[in-house]
């Protein structure tokens, strides 16, 4: 994993721009089987990638936290809300709370992470790519094809099921 990660970077490079006019005519064409396609590559990728195994996405991004991520989190570990705001989080640029520090507080250090159960919903949910209307998260799924594997992955393999 270690290695895949290394050249992770530089093959998102490679693709970005073929991808970024994938999805731009995938938009144009709204596809109705797209969602389930998604949803088939995605349950693929993930029967056979461990995310323990990597965490890249723990390590290098923070996620959004909504308020009742907050409210979830700060009962979980029994502190205030307010508290919990400000030894953890801040504002980013827009508006939205998200983790002071990466690699994230609460990444261990087997990749698992001390608050598992009660994780803010951008972990739970990540990398998305088996969301309902995924065609409205494509310039998301550009920025975690440099993160997650996985995601590089679901998005080759989405190519060459869809061609455009």
């Amino acid at each position: 994993m270690k290695e895949r990660l290394e050249e992770l970077p530089r093959l998102a490079q490679e693709t970005y721009d073929e991808t970024k006019k994938y999805f731009q005519k995938l938009k144009k064409r709204q596809q109705k089987r797209l969602d389930p396609l998604m949803q088939d590559l995605h349950e693929q990728e993930f029967a056979k990638t461990a995310c323990l195994d990597c965490g890249n996405c723990c390590k290098t991004s923070s996620p959004i936290v909504t308020e009742k991520d907050i409210q979830r989190i700060a009962k979980h570990l029994k502190v205030k809300e307010v508290d919990f705001v400000s030894q953890y989080l801040e504002r980013d640029g827009d508006d939205y709370y998200v983790m002071k520090t990466v690699p994230c507080t609460f990444l261990d250090t087997d990749n698992s992470c001390f608050i598992y159960d009660v994780r803010p919903k951008a972990c739970k949910e990540y990398p998305h790519t088996n969301r309902k209307k995924f065609i409205q998260i494509t310039d998301l799924t550009l920025k975690n094809i440099e993160i997650c594997p996985a995601t590089y992955n679901i998005i080759e393999a989405l190519k060459k099921k869809l061609p455009m």
